[in-house]
């Protein structure tokens, strides 16, 4: 069973900038995608990025030059940076993987099997 920790959310100014992780744990096999979604209160939760065993990388267009993710396979750790940091960034991000190949768009939350409990980033002006 994979297990999936988030931490690093907070609150913090427009302009500023957070750097979330992800610890998994539990897997035999290396997560073919892994993932960070968001979810707004009274919104559908979004992809916001992902990133392929092979390095692959996906972004949805409203955090694209402003969010960076990363993966250290050798730490088992998932991370996003995410500056410049707008009030519409605000949600609870979660991580999540899938062991999955096929499994079409890389940012549709449907698609990942594994997810964390969430972490909170509050951006305010």
């Amino acid at each position: 069973q994979v297990h999936l920790v988030e931490s690093g959310g907070d609150s913090v100014q427009v302009g500023g900038s957070l750097r979330l992780s992800c610890a998994a744990s539990g897997y035999t096999y290396s997560p073919s995608y892994m993932g960070w979604f968001r979810q707004a209160p009274g919104s559908k939760r979004e992809g916001v990025a992902t990133v392929a065993e092979n390095g692959t990388l996906y972004y949805a267009d409203s955090v694209k030059g402003r969010f960076t993710i990363s993966r250290d396979n050798a730490k088992n750790t998932l991370y996003l940076q995410m500056d410049s940091l707008k009030p519409e960034d605000t949600a609870m991000y979660y991580c999540a993987a899938t062991t999955s190949f096929n499994i079409g768009y890389p940012l549709r939350p449907a698609t990942f099997r594994y997810w964390g409990q969430g972490t909170q980033v509050t951006v305010s002006s």
